[in-house]
């Protein structure tokens, strides 16, 4: 369930103060400094003395009568730039006794440093004013303490109760009504969250505006910084917030103190939020759900090249996402790695247009090979695909290649990079594994074996299709003697009611049993 959070009231500028009913009743004149009206207001003080500024902290409008000064330009002056210099939030002159009209030194002073200052055309308590403005503070300093625990008890609860990565940006979305990003130092995008089209606008040219507009918080752009244990790692971004700027700085400060939280309660890091990052984008193209076009901007901001380059979709079995990425780094190779599967780990190159994609990939499967110290990892690899709308059949194809090879690679000699064309009848077997025909001819054809749970006969079948009916090699591979390989081969063949030596009648049985392997896998 969604908590509302609600908003701030704006914070008071000297303009909306110089409209409240109080202070029009005064006939105020803004006579110095008209373009820094839109300064916020932190506190109201009266003050006389020449050196008023030892007294403030910055941020505060000041009342004053004059009394004090009358007569003497040199103190009038003085007065003034006491109050630039501690960065006094506006001067406002009460007209009477002491000057009856606006004085000119003080109303050049107070213009040379930007300082607004306004007199009162007719007499008016101080004490009204001050009233209403500390009024009005006291009770938004209190909203935003509410807020702030507000914010603070939805997003612990959601992270208390386990929720991923993703909810927390949903809330924190639904909440700053703009899109969400995380990034890296680097500026790459790790998690978004919004609604999808203002997502992709944002991301559309990233790398420049994340840059440049997001360095101004008065554009919306509010950062908050992601550290924790003394080492900073990212930052959250919200980007084009309308509401207040107090309320995006304060949910965007919650939002990072809840980002950091979660990732020490989970033992994330941000390398492993890239990885879900990767993981969303390569499970987004292979389904198809969303068009690839689409999904073009956050690729982009992934750190991904994508203008006028050859992509090559892969996928590896039994290959770990940080061992392959690790790989791609020690080659200077660009593409995003994820797990799409159990067991199946999809990798997305990214090459330069003049690079020899075939010789890269056989070069990244070698490596992978001795990194892993296993000379049986297989690399499932597509053809090329220059254009982008092409990634994801591409993905398709070698997540096919990959399954079909998935259960036999301990017993055929494959090559390293295996592709479309080396699975021949087994990669059209896991095509049409689901179809009900295939099904009931799989079972019909081996149920002699399959009814009896035998699982050694049911293995010395397979390995001798497999190695194209050589009895020296099913032997070997299963450490038995020849005479005991004929007693289970004959075995199988009294099950089943076939001549094995019939190469129809082989063939079939082999198909039967490549659907049902391509079932059970």
């Amino acid at each position: 369930m969604t908590t509302t959070f609600g908003t701030l009231e704006p914070a008071l500028s000297v303009r909306q103060v110089l409209t409240l009913e109080r202070v029009l009743a005064g006939e105020p004149e803004v006579v110095a400094g008209a373009a820094q009206l839109d300064r916020p207001v932190r506190w109201v003080h009266v003050a006389e003395a020449p050196d008023v500024g030892v007294m403030l902290s910055g941020g505060e409008m000041v009342l004053t009568t004059g009394v004090l000064l009358a007569g003497d330009e040199e103190k009038q002056a003085e007065y003034i730039q006491s109050l630039h210099r501690a960065e006094a939030a506006a001067v406002v002159l009460g007209l009477g006794r002491a000057f009856p009209a606006p004085p000119d030194v003080m109303r050049r002073a107070a213009e040379r440093c930007g300082l607004p200052m306004v007199v009162l055309h007719r007499p008016f308590p101080f004490a009204e004013l001050t009233e209403e403005v500390q009024a009005r503070l006291v009770r938004r300093k209190f909203a935003a303490v509410s807020l702030s625990e507000s914010v603070r008890t939805a997003l612990t609860g959601l992270i208390t109760a386990g929720a991923p990565l993703q909810r927390l940006l949903d809330e924190i979305a639904q909440h700053s009504a703009c899109p969400v990003v995380v990034t890296n130092l680097a500026h790459r995008v790790l998690a978004t969250a919004g609604e999808r089209p203002a997502v992709d606008d944002v991301l559309r040219d990233w790398e420049r505006i994340s840059r440049q507009a997001g360095g101004s918080e008065g554009d919306g752009w509010i950062r908050a910084e992601l550290a924790g244990r003394g080492e900073r790692w990212g930052q959250i971004m919200l980007c084009g917030h309308r509401g207040d700027t107090a309320t995006g700085r304060l949910l965007a400060d919650r939002a990072a103190e809840a980002l950091v939280l979660h990732r020490m309660l989970g033992g994330n890091s941000a390398h492993t939020w890239e990885e879900q990052s990767a993981q969303s984008l390569l499970t987004d193209l292979v389904s198809g759900v969303v068009p690839a076009r689409q999904l073009l901007p956050r690729a982009r901001a992934a750190g991904l090249p994508v203008n006028r380059r050859t992509f090559v979709p892969l996928v590896v079995r039994d290959g770990e996402p940080a061992q392959l990425d690790r790989v791609l780094r020690m080659l200077g190779l660009s593409g995003l790695v994820a797990e799409l599967a159990e067991e199946a780990t999809a990798v997305l190159l990214s090459l330069a247009r003049d690079q020899d994609a075939a010789a890269l990939t056989a070069h990244f499967a070698a490596r992978l090979r001795t990194e892993s110290g296993s000379p049986k990892t297989v690399v499932a690899a597509a053809d090329p695909r220059i254009a982008w709308d092409d990634v994801p059949a591409g993905l398709r194809e070698a997540q096919h290649v990959a399954d079909a090879v998935a259960d036999s690679s301990a017993a055929l000699d494959l090559p390293a990079v295996v592709r479309l064309k080396d699975v021949h009848l087994r990669g059209l077997i896991r095509l049409l594994r689901d179809d009900p025909y295939v099904q009931s001819f799989a079972e019909r054809e081996l149920d002699g074996l399959l009814c009896s749970a035998d699982d050694d006969l049911l293995a010395v079948l397979r390995t001798y299709l497999a190695t194209g009916r050589n009895k020296s090699r099913t032997a070997q591979l299963h450490h038995v003697s020849r005479p005991a390989l004929y007693r289970r081969l004959e075995a199988i063949q009294g099950r089943l009611g076939v001549d094995l030596d019939d190469f129809e009648q082989a063939a079939s049985v082999h198909i039967a049993l490549l659907a049902h392997d391509a079932q059970q896998g």
